[in-house]
């Protein structure tokens, strides 16, 4: 009972909402980082910020069928950006992270 009702409180709290414009994807752990920028490039995603995880993607996908796209091109899963906050990184490589503290 304590696995399966731990199951569906982490299904509810990384399910994409409704209207949602941005998620986090998560591609095979395996890729690298150049790997998954690729995919989500292919399936025409906007990449919103990279994550200490190099499989791990924030994006915004296409309005018309987007999501698809992002699993035929590799996704494993997506999920809600805000579930995943602690993967993020201070600084990554596209500059998104500029943490204010340091000004």
């Amino acid at each position: 009972m304590l696995i399966a009702s731990w199951i569906a409180v982490a299904t509810l709290s990384l399910k994409v909402r409704a209207g949602s414009d941005v998620v986090a994807v998560a591609f095979p752990p395996w890729w690298r980082a150049e790997r998954a920028l690729l995919a989500a490039a292919s399936a025409n995603a906007s990449i919103v910020r990279m994550t200490a995880i190099p499989a791990l993607l924030v994006v915004r996908p296409d309005r018309n069928g987007g999501l698809g796209r992002l699993y035929e091109a590799g996704a494993l899963l997506t999920m809600d950006p805000q579930a995943i906050a602690g993967c993020f990184t201070a600084d990554d490589d596209l500059g998104v992270g500029d943490d204010l503290r340091r000004r």
